[in-house]
Order: C-alpha cells, then sequence, then structure tokens
C-alpha cells in the first residue's frame, strides 16, 4: 500500500528544512525508509511475491545512496538522520 497522503505530509514536515523544501536529502531518506518498512511487512507476509522484493532492494539501495552522499556532506546531519530514523551503519 503507497504512502497516504496526510502520512507523507506528516514526514516532509518533520524532516524538512525550510517551508517548501520537499526534496531534500534528509525528506527524502526519511520518505524512502518509510516504503521499505512498509514494503518490509508485505514481503514478510507474501514470501513468494519476487516482483516486491525487487522492488525492495532497489529502493534499500536508493536510500544507501542517498545515505553515502549525506556522509559525505554533511556528517551531523548524517548521524542525526540515523539516529532518528534509527537506522543502523
Amino acid at each position: 500500500m503507497p504512502l497516504t497522503k496526510d502520512k507523507k505530509g506528516e514526514i516532509i514536515k518533520k524532516f524538512q528544512k525550510e517551508e517548501k523544501d520537499t526534496g531534500s536529502c534528509e525528506v527524502q531518506i526519511a520518505l524512502l525508509t518509510q516504503r521499505i518498512n512498509e514494503l518490509t511487512e508485505h514481503c514478510k507476509s507474501h514470501r513468494k511475491d519476487a516482483h516486491s522484493r525487487y522492488g525492495l532492494i532497489k529502493l534499500v539501495g536508493q536510500r544507501r545512496r542517498l545515505l553515502n552522499y549525506l556522509a559525505r556532506t554533511d556528517r551531523k546531519k548524517y548521524e542525526s538522520i540515523l539516529a532518528e530514523l534509527n537506522l543502523r551503519k
């Protein structure tokens, strides 16, 4: 199930830097994390759904690339977002 408009708005509001910020690394990582968590639950109950598993792997890779970029450019934001989203390095 995709993110609802309300849930997506909450996540954006929580991680945005300024009023109209919807595409910064922090926002994208938070949205991807939410989608990954939902898709992980789906894959646990539907073990043979290979297409969703492939999509999950692509999302994890995309989030990893964004996290690597953030780690290179701004280490403090990187560490804070890892702590806030309960991700491990």
